[in-house]
């Protein structure tokens, strides 16, 4: 692995920086630090804050490429954004802007027989950036080839997996040959060096974006009291709300559904305030639309 394996050595170091010195000021060598990376670790307390599993303290490093599994970290197949063989390429393009992936699995008549992927790459150069309906469409001829694993695959062996055949997408099978999730490679290395975001996630200094008069999108962990605050009203005076259980946005939404609610599904508050999960996974929810409705409606 080469370089990967320096890499993933100094980001442990800098994750531990304890353990870069002894108690004689002298450095530790690269296996020594390899080793305390790759070591078992005491697990982390698993009680829930403010209500919210997404808040449980889950420790990252190269020990859960090993301890952990597919199925635990796989995207559910309720919540895979999939195309079927047919479609169109306005609405293709359609499915592309509205969630924001660059590749989405292609099917033939039900999800459980997968074709392959689609890469918004191929698209864009195939067709133009803004659709050249010159060129005859062929979702066909785009169609990549996935992975296929077993959910019970350790997450070290499915990353291995992954970088020998370039693939960055893999489909979990169950045992009668249905897909039973998807994990992506991105999904594989948060798990070892903790939440990566890219350009289109929320700045992390700036807990929520005013999208228009009433309507917001904001992290979970968004402080409940100052996103009260903004919108000058309180979301935890109604009986349902336990306000001493939760603090942040993720919390009350977790406790009004009462479970880990799916990306797209809503959410009502019972004053009126509507949660629309954009963005989430089988553990926790990461950001939320919020519609504040006015008090005269």
């Amino acid at each position: 692995m080469g370089d990967d394996t320096d890499d993933c050595s100094n980001a442990a170091q800098r994750a531990h920086p304890e353990n870069s010195e002894t108690g004689t000021g002298e450095k530790t060598g690269f296996l020594g630090r390899l080793f305390e990376a790759l070591a078992p670790v005491e697990s982390a307390p698993s009680e829930a804050l403010n209500g919210h599993p997404a808040a449980a303290v889950n420790p990252r490093g190269m020990i859960n490429l090993r301890r952990l599994r597919v199925e635990d970290v796989a995207i559910p197949t309720a919540e895979i954004v999939a195309v079927p063989s047919a479609i169109s390429m306005e609405e293709l393009v359609g499915v592309f802007r509205e969630s924001g992936m660059t590749r989405i699995p292609v099917y033939d008549g039900t999800l459980d027989t997968p074709l392959g992927f689609v890469h918004l790459k191929d698209l864009a150069l195939t067709h133009g950036f803004n659709g050249n309906n010159e060129a005859e469409f062929d979702l066909a001829a785009m169609v990549r080839p996935l992975l296929f694993v077993p959910p019970s695959m350790p997450l070290g062996v499915l990353l291995t997996k992954m970088q020998t055949e370039r693939r960055h997408m893999a489909l979990v099978i169950d045992e009668y040959g249905g897909v039973d999730g998807l994990v992506t490679i991105e999904d594989l290395i948060e798990q070892v060096v903790g939440e990566i975001e890219d350009e289109y996630d929320t700045d992390e200094d700036q807990p929520w974006v005013k999208e228009k008069p009433g309507c917001y999108v904001a992290q979970a962990r968004t402080p409940l009291d100052e996103f009260e605050a903004e919108i000058g009203r309180s979301l935890t005076s109604h009986d349902a709300v336990d306000e001493e259980e939760i603090d942040t946005l993720g919390g009350l939404v977790f406790m009004l559904s009462g479970r880990v609610p799916t990306r797209g599904e809503v959410v009502v508050h019972p004053d009126g305030p509507e949660f629309e999960v954009i963005d989430a996974d089988p553990r926790r929810i990461k950001r939320l639309r919020v519609h504040v409705p006015d008090p005269g409606e």
